[in-house]
């Protein structure tokens, strides 16, 4: 099956953008700010989706943006891992 370009971007950013939808849900189940670890998964699995398009595009303010956003939506991930798998209260 074949995906054009515009698709693949398309559902990277609904990727990107689902991590805000399971981040209000959860704050609205524990009545405060909280950030659970599938934020982050939904960010990572966003971002090099974004990053792969970017690339494509050969675009280096676009890879330069998403590769730094990358690194840190998984040196927060392993922020997660190491206290346990819990989400932290934001």
């Amino acid at each position: 099956l074949a995906i054009c370009e515009r698709e693949k971007k398309s559902i990277a950013q609904i990727m990107f953008a689902m991590r805000f939808v399971v981040q209000w849900i959860a704050s609205e189940r524990a009545g405060r700010s909280v950030v659970p670890t599938a934020f982050w998964v939904f960010s990572i699995g966003g971002g090099f989706m974004l990053l792969g398009y970017a690339l494509y595009r050969k675009d280096p303010v676009f890879i330069i943006g998403q590769a730094f956003g990358v690194f840190v939506y998984l040196r927060n991930l392993q922020f997660v891992m190491r206290s346990g798998g819990q989400g932290a209260a934001a």
